[in-house]
């Protein structure tokens, strides 16, 4: 981003016409290295097209897009003209910010000087500025703006009275990142404020980072004691920023149409407070401008709206709730508005308002030639818009038509934390190459089918159903329970035939969620309230996905998603509407994300590979596609949704990176990289049980990681030569209670049973913070990533640590038992815990047992010598030790494709583990994904890893993998990855060995 710096700026340049000033500004672009000297004929080109004057005295020069490959490197340059320039539009200059873009930076130094337009002093103070420091200090101070967007409604919350609104709206203004837990704690001891209407209000300065409003409505109107209770607003207080919405507030209760935001939804919040009123007359247009609104087609649209009889207004459906007068060049420019977005027009009419894609409450006889008059007005902006504003414009790919949102409803397709938009990217050229994060190892070669979730459209009451549905609410109640019932079968048959235990595990809490009564009687009072069985059931679905993603915790938001794919599968029953049918014939699958219920459908017989738009590493979708060994790549944006039907992909899931229409030359490699894959893959099945060793016979060995103890007896067909990692609370999870003594022992002896002798490596209970248990509550925490979780939260109920220890031991008998205590940060705490095995073990006298520690914190990877010197073994959680390193969320939707294992901060730390473990005589292990990483493997062994523990599908592969390679390529490999700088390096210069 081109930032303004005072060392880029002139001070008292003079010139006698625009041309000079313009030679000037080239002058100094050349001389600072940014240009060539040809840019001066760029930038001349540039004006002949347009005044690139801004306003305020100040004009922003720039090349023409032909320009470009006239540009070294983006930078700025100002130059200040104290007695001012006529500039050729007749306007006086007295600063010009020169710039040289490569790309379109320019438009957000653009965006980011129209607060400077709205100061009608600040052309002399540019003017008379007598250093370079307070010229940029001028242009450097944008107004802090209060937030209200989306993003801070949470609407038809299921409060029982207004304080539990008020703490809704809070915390909703802590998720959106407004404030921090001490304004949320003002808040709970404040009583609300009656505005009337039954909207109240709270309001708080402390812990506010950026001022903001919020809108708390409840799941319907109330009255409480103190009066009736539509909604409560909560304000962040800071400054004078958020009286702007205190005053958007007001002129909504003046107009008298506060009651209405009860029932309303969040567009329809936003637009009342915009200052759309029930008489606004409105239209919407997406933009379709390359570049957006930049000053050009913002010109011509305000010439536009100058043009109406009546004044017109403009807001942005995707931004804050902020109309500005179409006729103000700065305000329109300051929108900010980009290409598929969409923007809302709109004027006073009189009467009774209608916009123009269909919402709104119909057209009274009153005020008919006002209305009339800004429907002109307003089919006058879109026209505008449509016919590109002077720029030649193409269409948006799959953009459907924009009154296609009447009067029915339509359930969306994703929680309402918002759609990855397909609107604003370009066509794929043919041979690109779409860079995301690998998520399941192997390689595809197949047309593309895209799996869209469809739409189901259902009127919101039960009298505006077609004959065969109407009816009264206890006739919308069978047709519910008819369809919960169709839902639940169709979920036995899904578990019955489902791949793989965690896919059957997912699907069977869905059926238990379809049986919650709460949900029922939720949706039965909408039935009575006039709802249709759909619109009712989706709202009691929508309602309870929304309260928990208001608490902001992971779990919790994993669960509202899973509420939401149970809700569609019964609105899909309600509404007759089945998924899209997949082709009979091989595919690679290309969806916005994909849960259980998509993969138990998935005939694997037929699916290549798996490409979504959504997800990291180690989320659902990349947890299911290992689990079924299918080649994925995840996290590739809303870009990969604009691929077409058949177009053919080359997908890479070892690493993630995906080919669209390959060329002849490159398919012909791939299709030879496919069949010596499919080759070894069957010779790596056919010595699957031999050990686990290097081509010149390094041992190393090869376990599988399990989910639960049930999936034993798989690994041990898949050639593991034991379990490296068994993540013990899926029994802890499974039970309302914690488990008792002899419910522990049998599911642990069913895994030693199953390994017929081979080691068993558990982990210790690791939840709380981010994975809590229902009967083991911990208090909520601003990063329960750094909480109180694994050892730490078991050390503080020794009791229960003490009963898993004393089953581990007792299911053990004289069988391998390695058990590691996780998140152990130095040697205290494993000292605490190794001092519970330690007794246990002389009272039960279990023979082989090991106790060691997972190395997920750097801190213990630094001080590993100190762990080495008491521990048995390490076993290294690349996986958190990664994002702990890298600070990194592995599951953020932007970030994860970086958090990367392979990153050499991470290997550097893995070695220093090693070397302290094997100076002491004790093993090391790796249990996370970049065990099974193809690039990974000859690294960690090069780096001295013992044993590699990994998915049970991959252990075949594994065992191939290491075959192929000797101890000094290893070598050469660790010392390669260690020598670069970035994760990115590591991998190019592995590919290159």
């Amino acid at each position: 981003m081109l930032t303004l710096q005072p060392q880029d700026a002139a001070l008292d340049c003079q010139a006698d016409s625009w041309q000079n000033a313009l030679d000037q500004a080239a002058a100094s672009l050349h001389k600072a290295g940014l240009v060539e000297a040809s840019y001066r004929d760029a930038l001349h080109a540039r004006e002949a097209q347009g005044s690139t004057f801004l306003g305020s005295g100040i004009a922003i020069p720039h090349g023409t897009p032909e320009s470009r490959d006239q540009i070294h490197r983006t930078g700025v340059r100002l130059l200040q003209f104290p007695d001012g320039v006529t500039w050729h539009d007749g306007n006086q200059v007295f600063l010009l910010v020169a710039i040289a873009a490569a790309s379109d930076e320019h438009l957000d130094v653009l965006r980011r000087l129209t607060h400077v337009l709205d100061d009608e002093g600040v052309a002399e103070r540019l003017a008379k500025a007598d250093t370079a420091e307070a010229m940029v200090a001028l242009l450097a101070k944008p107004k802090v703006k209060a937030r209200l967007d989306a993003g801070t409604l949470c609407l038809g919350f299921p409060a029982r009275d207004r304080f539990e609104l008020a703490l809704a709206a809070a915390a909703r203004l802590r998720q959106a990142e407004c404030v921090d837990a001490r304004f949320v704690a003002a808040i709970t001891e404040q009583e609300p404020v009656s505005l009337g209407q039954g909207l109240w209000l709270v309001s708080a300065g402390t812990g506010v980072s950026q001022p903001a409003l919020a809108l708390a409505t409840p799941e319907r109107a109330f009255t409480g004691p103190r009066g009736a209770v539509n909604g409560v607003f909560c304000v962040a207080a800071q400054g004078e920023a958020h009286r702007e919405l205190l005053g958007r507030l007001a002129d909504l209760l003046d107009s008298g149409e506060g009651e209405a935001l009860v029932d309303a939804d969040a567009d329809h919040v936003l637009a009342r407070l915009s200052g759309e009123s029930s008489r606004t007359e409105t239209a919407r247009v997406t933009l379709l401008n390359a570049h957006g609104l930049h000053a050009r087609p913002a010109k011509l649209l305000v010439q536009a709206a100058r043009e109406q009889s009546l004044p017109v207004r403009v807001r942005l459906m995707e931004g804050a709730a902020e109309t500005v007068s179409a006729a103000s060049l700065t305000k329109v420019i300051g929108l900010g508005a980009r290409r598929g977005q969409t923007l809302i027009f709109s004027a006073e009419g009189g009467g009774e308002g209608k916009s123009a894609d269909g919402r709104g409450e119909g057209k009274s006889a009153e005020g008919g030639g006002g209305r009339k008059s800004a429907e002109a007005a307003l089919a006058a902006m879109v026209a505008a818009v449509n016919g590109g504003l002077g720029e030649s414009v193409r269409p948006l790919s799959n953009v459907g038509d924009a009154s296609h949102q009447g009067a029915r409803r339509h359930e969306p397709n994703v929680s309402d934390a918002g759609t990855l938009s397909e609107a604003a990217y370009e066509p794929f050229a043919d041979d690109t190459a779409l860079p995301a994060t690998a998520a399941s190892p192997g390689l595809a070669i197949a047309p593309v089918f895209v799996m869209r979730a469809p739409r189901f459209d259902y009127p919101e009451r039960a009298r505006d159903l077609t004959p065969d549905r109407q009816g009264d609410a206890e006739r919308q109640r069978e047709r519910l329970r008819a369809s919960l019932i169709e839902a639940r079968d169709q979920l036995r048959a899904l578990i019955g035939t489902a791949k793989g235990g965690d896919v059957s595990e997912i699907l069977s809490m869905h059926a238990e969620m379809l049986d919650d009564p709460e949900l029922h009687e939720a949706a039965f009072e909408g039935m009575r309230d006039g709802l249709s069985a759909e619109a009712a059931w989706w709202q009691a679905i929508d309602t309870a996905a929304r309260a928990q993603e208001a608490l902001a915790d992971r779990l919790l938001a994993e669960r509202a998603a899973d509420l939401r794919d149970v809700g569609r599968r019964v609105l899909g029953v309600l509404c007759g509407v089945t998924m899209p049918t997949p082709p009979q014939r091989p595919y690679i699958l290309v969806t916005d994300d994909i849960g259980p219920s998509d993969v138990a459908r998935l005939d694997t017989a037929q699916v290549r590979g798996l490409l979504t738009a959504r997800g990291g590493a180690t989320s659902h979708s990349a947890i299911l596609a290992r689990a079924l060994g299918i080649p994925a790549v995840v996290g590739a944006g809303a870009r990969a949704l604009t691929l077409a039907n058949d177009d053919e992909l080359i997908l890479d899931g070892d690493l993630g990176r995906v080919i669209v229409r390959p060329s002849a030359e490159r398919r012909d490699r791939a299709q030879l990289r496919l069949k010596e894959l499919e080759a070894l893959r069957r010779d790596a099945h056919g010595l699957r049980f031999e050990e686990g060793r290097t081509a010149d016979g390094r041992r190393i060995e090869v376990a599988a990681n399990l989910g639960n103890t049930a999936h034993a007896a798989d690994a041990v067909e898949q050639g593991a030569e034991g379990v490296g990692l068994l993540r013990t609370e899926f029994l802890f999870m499974a039970y309302p209670e914690a488990p008792d003594l002899e419910t522990q022992v049998g599911e642990y002896r069913r895994a030693f049973d199953a390994l017929d002798g081979r080691p068993l490596v558990a982990r210790t209970l690791d939840v709380g913070g981010d994975k809590p248990l229902p009967y083991w509550p911990v208090a909520a925490e601003d990063n329960p990533f750094l909480g109180l979780r694994g050892i730490r939260l078991a050390l503080t109920r020794p009791d229960v640590l003490e009963i898993q220890l004393r089953a581990l031991l007792t299911a053990a008998g004289d069988r391998p038992l390695r058990i590691m205590f996780p998140m152990v940060k130095d040697v205290d705490e494993y000292r605490q815990a190794r001092a519970i095995v330690d007794r246990l073990q002389q009272e039960i006298g279990a023979p082989d047992v090991q106790v060691g520690v997972m190395i997920e914190i750097p801190s213990a990877a630094l001080l590993a010598p100190s762990l080495a010197a008491e521990v048995d073994f390490f076993s290294i959680g690349t996986n958190d030790l990664t994002q702990y390193t890298l600070a990194i969320d592995r599951g953020h939707p932007e970030l994860s494709s970086q958090a990367d294992g392979l990153h050499p901060a991470v290997l550097r730390l893995i070695q220093m583990t090693v070397d302290a473990a094997h100076a002491e005589g004790k093993w090391v292990g790796v249990c996370g994904e970049l065990g099974s990483d193809a690039a990974a493997v000859p690294v960690l062994v090069g780096l001295g890893v013992d044993e590699l523990s990994v998915s049970v599908r991959q252990v075949p592969m594994v065992k191939a993998r290491l075959r192929g390679i000797t101890w000094e390529t290893a070598r050469l490999h660790a010392e390669t990855a260690l020598a670069q700088a970035t994760s990115q390096a590591v991998r190019d210069a592995l590919e290159a060995l």
